[in-house]
């Protein structure tokens, strides 16, 4: 029986380039890993022990389908991050749960699919005039852009396309990811391991990522705040910051399915990372 099988798709839209290190970090502590496309109708996920959410980067294309495989997979085989986390973090309304608790996030308003009105409204309302537009279930900067004081046309446009077919969030533009930068902030047991400095990426941009950076303590009381907000075991996590005018960090996500956790950068991440994998394998 296979020991882990780390959850994919078949069709990656990007390398994952946590693959190659962390197979060859379980397979040298004795735990026997594949990777199995969640999206293969032929994969087997009731033959591993464990199953590992990796890189299941469509699955915001197909979020019923997910869902509904996330159910059976928790009834074959140890799934982490555990399905009720995934279930809630799947779709970003979790900023609105993460502020009603009292963590700081980037502000963020929430139209669900079909609600009347337009972008314009919502900024003129919130008094912003410079927004990101994304889906509220997306991963990869899908249908992700940035609309600007100029750009109000073609944002509108995408707004209402979004709007007519699924649930959009809409929120101030960060200026600090330009320079200070977002930081990805990755967790072992809830334990931060490393930060990486992230550029802005939005639809049909590549993605600049550098080697590890200091943790702030700010930063650091900022995740434990909002990962304390949830009463589920956890194996990992990445809170992605941004620092506000007033340079407060503020969660720009909390990705609990499938973030890049930036083995590269960190190799006593990834020491620690298979030693919480061994410790959860059922045996």
């Amino acid at each position: 029986m296979l020991d882990v099988a780390l959850a994919t798709c078949v069709n990656l839209p990007e390398r994952d380039t946590d693959l190659e290190p962390l197979l060859g970090a379980l397979r040298a502590a004795g735990i026997s890993a594949e990777p199995l496309a969640w999206d293969d109708p032929d994969a087997d996920f009731g033959s591993a022990r464990m199953t590992v959410l990796r890189s299941t980067w469509n699955y915001s294309e197909r979020p019923e389908a997910f869902r509904a495989w996330i159910d059976r997979t928790a009834a074959v085989t140890a799934l982490w991050n555990p399905a009720e986390v995934v279930r809630w973090n799947a779709h970003k309304s979790y900023l609105l749960d993460l502020q009603a608790r009292g963590v700081s996030v980037v502000p963020t308003h929430l139209s669900r699919r079909g609600a009347p009105g337009m972008l314009a409204d919502v900024m003129d309302a919130k008094g912003w005039s410079d927004v990101v537009v994304k889906p509220a279930v997306s991963g990869g900067s899908r249908a992700t852009i940035r609309v600007g004081p100029g750009d109000r046309e073609r944002g509108e446009a995408h707004f209402r396309t979004l709007v007519g077919k699924e649930d959009v969030l809409v929120q101030p533009y960060q200026p600090s990811v330009e320079g200070h930068g977002e930081r990805a902030i990755v967790t072992v047991e809830r334990v931060p391991t490393h930060a990486v400095r992230k550029s802005p990426r939005f639809l049909g941009d590549s993605e600049s990522v550098s080697q590890a950076v200091p943790i702030e303590d700010d930063e650091r009381d900022l995740v434990a705040r909002a990962l304390s907000a949830l009463p589920h075991p956890l194996l990992y996590a990445r809170v992605d910051v941004a620092r506000d005018a007033a340079g407060s960090p503020q969660v720009m996500e909390l990705e609990l399915i499938e973030p890049s956790l930036f083995f590269p950068q960190s190799p006593r991440a990834l020491e620690a990372y298979v030693a919480a994998v061994a410790r959860r394998l059922p045996r």
